[in-house]
């Protein structure tokens, strides 16, 4: 079990614990750095300070993007509206 913390110097700051074999993902500036904390024989332990610049992953597609695709897809299924395949889409995220 470790600790991240993601910060900048002004007004963002998240720390959650994370689990082995757990993954986390999270949305914070371009300037923030994520350090990650184990706790030692001696107290907690920096492991490891990552800009978070350097862990940017590709952004999600913008939201016509995603339009486009649910409405091609629920035209090949019959008992499915475009409407309701897209607000499923949006409520899981």
């Amino acid at each position: 079990m470790v600790i991240v913390r993601c910060s900048t110097s002004h007004s963002f700051f998240l720390e959650r614990v994370v689990f082995p074999f757990e993954l986390l993902s999270f949305e914070a500036p371009p300037e923030a750095t994520l350090e990650i904390w184990t706790h030692g024989l001696g107290g907690p332990e920096l492991v490891e300070t990552i800009p978070a610049r350097e862990l940017a992953i590709e952004p999600s597609p913008p939201p016509g993007h995603l339009e486009a695709i649910a409405g091609g897809w629920a035209g090949d299924q019959a008992d499915i509206g475009s409407d309701d395949l897209l607000e499923s889409w949006v409520a899981a995220g």
